[in-house]
Order: C-alpha cells, then sequence, then structure tokens
C-alpha cells in the first residue's frame, strides 16, 4: 500500500528500512491521544524517545488534520479504518505517514491574523465571540501543516491509487544531530 509513496520521499534505499510500525485509528477526536500514544510506544521500542515531543507534535498535526478534512465525503465502510498512522524508521531518518481517505491536496499557509491587529489588541468593544470565531477559523485554515513544515526535516503528500481511495501525507525527519541534521527541539 505504501509503494507510492516512496516515489515522493527523498532519495533513500526502501530496503534498507529499520522499523516500521501502522495503527488504525478510529473517525473520533480520541484518535489524537490514541496516535501519541502509539507514537510514544513505538519511538521508545525503537530506542528514540529523545525526538517523542517534537515527532508526537508532528503527529498530532497530520492525524487532526486527517480528521477534520480527510474524512469529508468519505463512504462510510469504504476504507476500514479510514485514518491510519504509520512509523518508519531507517537509519537516521523516521517519517511519519497518515492515510485518509479526503482526495484534496494539503495546504500549508499562515493563519490571518490581520484582522485582529488593531493597535495592541483588539478594537475596544469589539466582540469576543466574533474574535473567537476568527481564532477558531485561524486554527482550521493550515496553522497545523505549518507547524509540520516548521518541526519536521520535509512534508509531502501523495495521492492513493485505485483501490484504495484518499491520500497519505507524511512527515520526514533526520535524526543524525552529529551531522547538523537533527530534529528540531519543541
Amino acid at each position: 500500500m505504501l509503494d507510492r509513496l516512496w516515489h515522493a520521499f527523498p532519495p533513500f534505499d526502501p530496503d534498507a528500512l529499520s522499523g516500521s510500525a501502522s495503527c488504525a485509528l478510529p473517525p473520533r477526536h480520541e484518535a489524537v491521544r490514541t496516535a501519541r500514544e502509539f507514537t510514544r510506544n513505538v519511538l521508545t521500542r525503537w530506542g528514540l524517545t529523545g525526538h517523542f515531543d517534537t515527532v508526537a507534535l508532528v503527529v498530532s498535526e497530520l492525524v487532526t488534520n486527517a480528521l477534520r478534512h480527510g474524512l469529508s465525503g468519505a463512504v462510510p465502510g469504504e476504507l476500514e479504518p479510514p485514518v491510519r498512522l504509520h512509523l518508519m524508521h531507517w537509519s537516521g531518518r523516521l517519517v511519519c505517514a497518515v492515510r485518509d481517505p479526503g482526495k484534496n491536496a494539503p495546504v500549508a499557509k499562515l493563519p490571518d491574523f490581520t484582522a485582529l491587529a488593531v493597535g495592541d489588541g483588539p478594537a475596544e468593544g469589539a466582540d469576543v465571540e466574533a474574535v473567537e470565531e476568527l481564532l477558531d477559523r485561524a486554527a482550521e485554515s493550515g496553522r497545523g501543516l505549518f507547524l509540520v513544515e516548521s518541526f519536521s526535516d520535509g512534508w509531502g503528500w501523495q495521492p492513493m491509487g485505485d483501490p484504495l481511495p484518499g491520500k497519505i501525507v507524511w512527515a520526514l525527519f533526520r535524526l543524525n544531530p552529529d551531522r547538523g541534521t537533527g530534529v528540531s527541539p519543541v
């Protein structure tokens, strides 16, 4: 199933895989916690606990995006489970990949807070509910992928082909800090 994904990764030998693990996630918000726990267990097993905070942040964002954007339009029962987390480890590299049934390309962008920038804060008498709504919309508008981009060494996505609908969104981490390519600390 992940064969199509190899073409989107930076070049390295897929046969040199040190370890891989996969976790089915329910289409509920609890899936983010499940994904973090799974990631902690796998990284511990692989001796990579020092990278957990950064990797878990990225995993959380990828799973949240899959649940928020990737499940819309999914046909119940067409893809069970609808979301799946894959972790793959090579010597010096780690890839987190999340599969979902969505077809739309993910887009990273900075949230637009210009509507809040009036002087040093919201305008006097500003509607608190309107400000909260703006913040909620900003949180749902690509901020997660901006974090993925900021804390990983690269990310991308690959549409799935028949018979599986949807896409895989992945993030790459280089794990060799002695070469100047370490995972950024949180």
